[in-house]
């Protein structure tokens, strides 16, 4: 059964008439005619009585209209969002993050595009890097927001902001007076920090600017996550070097400080390699309107350094 039957079909109930009807939807009144005759065939019961002056439904076409309308508005609603589909306007879209990116950046991103694109669906997950691209692998998210380096070779990515490191130090420290503070300033500070098999690239970054500054911190006490470090930081065992999205966790007792030529910590949108479409470019274009303030470098990827995972 094919859909133009139905509109002729329809057509001729409305309009009673095969001329009318046939200039109605631009076909010849023959034509018209064919398509009815071959629709009452496939149905098998007759849909219309014919006369010489006009065209009426039979008790099964009267039945017949109700249901074709029914069909052809589900038809056209369903093309209708397979087009929106296309242009990133419906769906869903399941994002991965990382720990702390709820506290910079993806707020924003996530709200405005819950304004433009209301009908698509946006679930969060937070996630560790190693496990997004695991999820990436078996499609259970479709993008993750991460940061660099991105081992997979099977994903690809695009950087969306730049975040610098800040110092954490507990509110009475004397170094908290200071609007600024150099990495020197920290060299006779205990620090707080994560073990180093759990964020190497981040633990190796940082070790590697404090010994281009003449020192090795002393690390007194180990922690998992960013929260945790911050609550030492807040009961004053040691001095923490977060990224700065960090400060939006609002943890008393800490005091943050800019550092001079800090390293920028680089955050990336991540997905499958041949799996990028208009939804995802939909998301990636309202990231980059959100953070192209200035003050958010954005860098090509293949310039952009190593940071914390």
């Amino acid at each position: 059964m094919e859909l133009r039957h139905l509109r002729h079909f329809i057509a001729l109930a409305e309009e009673g008439h095969f001329g009318r009807a046939a200039e109605r939807v631009y076909v010849v009144q023959q034509a018209l005619s064919s398509s009815v005759r071959r629709l009452e065939e496939e149905v098998g019961v007759p849909l219309v009585e014919r006369s010489t002056r006009r065209v009426r439904l039979t008790p099964a076409g009267r039945e017949f209209l109700s249901g074709a309308r029914a069909t052809l508005a589900l038809a056209d609603q369903t093309l209708e969002r397979t087009r929106r589909a296309a242009r990133g306007e419906v769906g869903r879209l399941t994002v991965g993050f990382v720990s702390g990116l709820a506290f910079g950046g993806l707020p924003d991103i996530v709200r405005v595009f819950k304004e433009r694109f209301p009908e698509v669906g946006v679930e969060l997950r937070e996630l560790s890097a190693q496990e997004q691209e695991e999820a990436l692998r078996s499609e259970q998210i479709s993008v993750g927001l991460l940061l660099l380096p991105v081992r997979d070779p099977g994903l690809d990515s695009a950087p969306l902001w730049r975040e610098p490191l800040v110092a954490a130090l507990p509110a009475s420290h004397p170094l908290a007076a200071r609007p600024r503070l150099k990495i020197q300033d920290l060299k006779d500070e205990d620090f707080v920090f994560f073990p180093r098999h759990q964020r190497a690239t981040y633990f190796d970054q940082v070790m590697q600017w404090c010994a281009e500054a003449g020192f090795t911190p002393q690390v007194v006490q180990e922690a998992l996550e960013v929260p945790t470090l911050l609550s030492l930081v807040s009961a004053g065992v040691g001095i923490f070097l977060p990224i700065s999205f960090f400060q939006g966790l609002g943890m008393n007792g800490v005091a943050y400080r800019p550092l001079e030529d800090a390293p920028l910590v680089d955050i990336v949108a991540v997905w499958p390699r041949e799996q990028r479409d208009a939804l995802l470019d939909a998301f990636l274009q309202v990231a980059a309107e959100v953070l192209g303030p200035p003050g958010r470098e954005v860098q090509p990827a293949s310039r952009l350094t190593d940071a914390a995972r």
